[in-house]
């Protein structure tokens, strides 16, 4: 054979000569395997970002409790509280004749009252407003007609929301429409 022709393999022959290159072609996956982890992959990516938004929604809620539990702490002992301001409000309209001593215990009850107003207590308004069964609790129902149906006549204990929450009720009368031939 002359010096510049070369010699030509066939396809058998290089893969003879490449044991390499042949375990490496029987190693390659078949379409059907190659697919199959493709699904099982994109399946287990799938799975992993569910699972991180599912942690993500549980931190943010566990946070958002938390927070919440700690705004309205403060919730129960103003309610323990505030038979003691009930207290303070009856003993100022009961007549003394130590006008200094009445003067005192004013301004004892508008600091306590100040105090639990800066930490959220709010009055519920009653007398001459219409009757709210979510606001008030009716002790007394009275057929009148000096005020208009449905609107409370007297609070016999005052109500309070506690930051925008209901904290207790008020206790009220209620004026009802008289019956017809009544009055």
């Amino acid at each position: 054979m002359p010096d510049d022709i070369e010699p030509q393999t066939t396809t058998a022959q290089a893969a003879d000569a490449n044991p390499a290159a042949d375990e490496a072609a029987s190693r390659a996956p078949v379409p059907d395997e190659l697919a199959q982890a493709r699904r099982e992959r994109d399946d287990y990516y799938d799975r992993l970002l569910r699972q991180a938004a599912e942690f993500d929604n549980y931190r943010k809620r566990t946070e958002r409790e938390r927070r919440e539990m700690a705004r309205y702490a403060a919730g129960d002992v103003l309610e323990a509280l505030l038979p003691v301001v009930d207290d303070f409000e009856r003993a100022l309209k009961v007549e003394c004749a130590d006008k200094e001593y009445v003067r005192g215990m004013d301004l004892i009850c508008q600091r306590l009252f100040e105090a639990l107003k800066k930490l959220g207590l709010e009055p519920i308004a009653a007398a001459g407003q219409p009757f709210d069964p979510n606001l008030h609790h009716a002790i007394e129902m009275v057929q009148t007609g000096e005020a208009g149906d449905q609107t409370v006549i007297e609070e016999y204990q005052r109500g309070y929301n506690f930051r925008g929450r209901l904290l207790r009720p008020s206790m009220v009368k209620v004026a009802v429409r008289p019956k017809n031939g009544e009055q």
